[in-house]
């Protein structure tokens, strides 16, 4: 059915929709096309372009909602403890988790070329998520606690942050190599982490 004329918002959402459709089907970025996501939504393709510039920003956008909804996903698992260290332990569980299951999106949002970025996108936008001042946020209760000294929380996060991109990264890229449980090495990942953190 095509969208009908002043259901402009409506029709983003049943664009968007496709998109994400599209791109777990085919598990590919280069294999979504304007024309077929058009084609899902049943509209010509310059009715697209009139509510984004560009593939690319479609795209974005449509990681973007997975961003959210990595948030949702991160602060769940963090809530099922109330220890400060724990919960920060399941926070990176649930971040590997949430890559692993949405690959492709995962891969844009993260480990995409510079290019691939919407000019539009003011990378700062990251920094103000609600999933980055969570992290931030968590971080800071490990220091309430005692369980890490007290300093500024913003780098520490950043530097959890990189340690759960960098085995999330890996395993998408290199899923065949012979990893050990995922489940421990994130733990161990994030004790080593921790252990380090509490030394500085």
């Amino acid at each position: 059915m095509r969208a009908r004329r002043g259901e402009g918002e409506l029709l983003r959402a049943e664009i968007l929709e496709a998109a994400e459709r599209l791109l777990i089907e085919t598990g590919d970025e280069e294999a979504v096309s304007i024309r077929a996501i058009a084609e899902l939504v049943g509209v010509t393709p310059p009715a697209i372009y009139l509510h984004f510039a560009d593939k690319a920003e479609l795209i974005f956008a449509v990681c973007e909602e997975q961003f959210r909804a990595l948030d949702r996903a991160v602060e769940r698992a963090a809530a099922r403890s109330t220890d400060s260290v724990e919960s920060l332990r399941l926070r990176g569980q649930a971040y590997v988790k949430f890559g692993r299951d949405h690959p492709e999106q995962y891969r844009i949002l993260f480990m995409g070329k510079p290019k691939a970025v919407p000019a539009s996108f003011d990378m700062d936008r990251l920094r103000s998520t609600a999933a980055f001042d969570h992290l931030v946020d968590a971080v800071r209760a490990c220091m309430d606690s005692g369980a890490l000294p007290k300093r500024d929380p913003f780098p520490v996060a950043v530097e959890l942050w990189a340690v759960v991109h960098g085995i999330t990264s890996l395993l998408l890229a290199k899923p065949d190599f012979p990893w050990p449980p995922v489940k421990q090495l994130v733990d161990e990942l994030l004790a080593v982490c921790c252990a380090g953190l509490r030394a500085v």
